[in-house]
Order: C-alpha cells, then sequence, then structure tokens
C-alpha cells in the first residue's frame, strides 16, 4: 500500500493548515492510500546549526522530532508539507524542520518520492511561501505534484477555510493528482527500475575564479 506523510507546520493542530491537509487525507483513504499526520508547528525545533555529525551518525545531533520523523521519511512515497504564512514566508518552525529533516537524511534515497507543498494564508504571501517549500524536493530529485491551482487555502481562522470551496476543491484535487503520480512511479520502477542519477561532478569554484 502506498504511504503519504504529511507534515503540519502551523502551531495550530486544528488551524486553517490542517483543514486543507485533513482534506488531502480524505481523498488519500478514499483511494486506498495509508497516511500520517505529523503536527511539527508546536515543537520547538532549533534550526541547523551545520556541526556536520549528521555525515557521521546519519542522524541530526539534536535528537527531536526530525530523527523521529527520518524513518517515516524513508518508509514514505509521497511527503506533504502544509506551512501558514507568516510575513510572506513559511513559518520559522517548519524552515528549521525541512533544514535539518533534508540534510541530516542524505543517506534516505528521496529520488522519486513525490513532493507537494500546501500554504494557507489569509491574504497574501502564499505564492512565496510554496516557492519555497517547493525547493526542498526540487533539490532532491522528488517530483512536484501539483493540482488546478497553486496548492493554498485562504482564511483567518478554520472555519474561514471551510467557506474556501476552491481552495478544499484544490487539495483534492492535489491528493488526486498525487495518489496517481505515486502508482505510476511505483508501476514504472517495477517494470524499468528508476531513471539514472549521476551524482559526480560537484562545482564549487574553490579558488574563486
Amino acid at each position: 500500500m502506498a504511504k503519504v506523510l504529511l507534515l503540519n507546520g502551523s502551531p495550530h493542530p486544528n488551524g486553517c493548515t490542517a483543514m486543507a491537509l485533513q482534506e488531502m487525507i480524505k481523498v488519500f483513504e478514499e483511494e486506498g492510500v495509508e497516511t500520517e499526520l505529523i503536527q511539527v508547528g508546536n515543537h520547538s525545533i532549533c534550526g541547523c546549526i551545520a556541526c556536520e555529525s549528521c555525515s557521521r551518525t546519519g542522524k541530526c545531533v539534536f535528537d527531536d522530532l526530525v530523527n523521529e520523523t527520518a524513518p517515516k521519511l524513508a518508509e514514505a512515497d509521497g511527503l506533504v508539507v502544509g506551512s501558514p504564512v507568516y510575513y510572506g514566508s513559511p513559518n520559522g518552525t517548519i524552515i528549521s524542520f525541512m533544514d535539518r529533516l533534508f540534510y541530516s537524511t542524505g543517506s534516505i534515497p528521496k529520488h522519486m518520492k513525490v513532493g507537494a507543498a500546501v500554504v494557507s494564508c489569509r491574504r497574501g504571501g502564499n505564492t512565496a511561501s510554496f516557492d519555497v517549500l517547493n525547493k526542498y524536493f526540487t533539490i532532491s530529485g522528488m517530483p512536484l505534484a501539483s493540482a488546478n491551482y497553486w496548492n493554498q487555502v485562504h482564511g483567518f481562522t478554520a472555519e474561514d477555510v471551510k467557506k474556501d470551496l476552491e481552495g478544499l476543491q484544490t487539495m483534492r484535487n492535489l491528493a488526486r493528482n498525487m495518489t496517481f503520480m505515486i502508482r505510476a512511479i511505483a508501476a514504472e520502477k517495477e517494470k524499468s527500475g528508476l531513471p539514472l542519477r549521476e551524482r559526480g561532478a560537484f562545482t564549487s569554484f574553490p579558488d574563486g575564479k
């Protein structure tokens, strides 16, 4: 059975972002996709301190929710990251969490796991936040799932989001498209394997020229 891991970066487990993710979960369950929702936003998550300990131990030096989530990411076929908009960007907690999760899990293959970003806002800053979250996926060889519009809902409260019929429709279409992509990739992987991924070249221009 396919599995999708969903991260709620909001500090409110029943707020606007949660409403969007729950709309997706309903579709995933209808499609027979296993889901797990992890509440990230109400944890105290420090940022990466670039200590490089994870390169030696295979896990983050801070033994918190990041390390708890890592094996679940390894088992998942897809990852959905949801965040509210704070000053035109995803909130600081989910950024710190994603920085550390993705950097400390270099040994966990992410190539061709399907990724999707979901944002919630009262009015503005949504597409900028959406772009930030998508970069975690695109640097990791993870195909992006899209819907019929940018993956966002609008509202100041969860009750407001319930009135955003187009936003909720977008979440349902996103979940259906994500399910299709996961199944299509799994079928092709079984038939032909995953695409070749070259990793030898690393250009950094250390001499400054």
